[in-house]
């Protein structure tokens, strides 16, 4: 079956094997990729609204999966149980949403054995809380679908293992731009960089014209921005590491 590339990848960052809960399933199409490439075993398909449902349904069974998918309406991660799944994968949701989903229900969570998540906004949110809460992102990607870019980040929760040394965010660029995308010299994250600064020195110039307390602030802020920006830029240019 085709899915789009983005769906494509967030599929295959689950570790093969894997049984996974895919939450905000929409239609099944991530679920059925991962069923009929043989990436997963078992998946659970979880949607809030009945409609998308109604039509997982109809799609599980004209792809002769429906022997291995458990269809529930949930709302986030409800109608999962603990130890059910090694894999929660939320994908086209929102940075506070995802981890509106994930904090609410850390029983759950903290029994699978890895996250596979691709927010749609506020992904530096997403590091800082996931780092907080002890997870380390033990490989990161990011591509440009339609003019958009997206980030997909797979998670586990950090041990005494000293590899896990290797993953952990500990510079703010890390946070807002990811460790490994940055270390990888991933090239969709390069591009994005560069249309940021762009973007934040054309709303610079705008607000320098407007000498009010409220611009002079975003001034500041913006200037900050770039600077990290900068920053992050200049691991390609110098190789920087850790």
């Amino acid at each position: 079956m085709q899915i789009s590339r983005r769906l494509q990848q967030v599929a295959e960052m689950v570790t093969p094997g894997n049984r996974v809960a895919d939450i905000g399933c929409d239609h099944a199409y991530t679920a059925i990729y991962l069923l009929i490439n043989r990436l997963s075993p078992y998946v659970v398909a979880m949607d809030i609204n009945q409609g998308p449902l109604d039509r997982a349904k109809e799609n599980v069974e004209k792809y002769g999966v429906e022997d291995k998918v458990s269809i529930r309406k949930s709302d986030g991660l409800k109608m999962l149980n603990p130890g059910e799944v090694d894999t929660i994968l939320i994908a086209g949701m929102g940075g506070r949403l995802t981890l509106q989903i994930l904090t609410s229900r850390m029983k759950i969570v903290s029994a699978a054995k890895e996250l596979v998540l691709q927010p749609q906004s506020e992904t530096y949110l997403v590091r800082k809380t996931l780092k907080e809460l002890g997870y380390v992102i033990i490989k990161e990607n990011m591509l440009k679908e339609d003019g958009k870019y997206y980030v997909i980040m797979k998670l586990k929760p950090c041990s005494e293992n000293l590899h896990d040394k290797d993953y952990q965010l500990l510079k703010p660029e890390h946070i807002y731009f990811g460790r490994i995308l940055l270390e990888e010299r991933n090239p969709v994250l390069l591009e994005h960089l560069q249309t940021e600064r762009q973007l934040y020195k054309n709303i610079y110039q705008e607000l320098i014209t407007l000498p009010t307390k409220q611009s002079i602030q975003r001034q500041t802020e913006i200037l900050d921005l770039m600077g990290l920006i900068d920053y992050a830029i200049s691991y390609y240019k110098e190789g920087r590491g850790v």
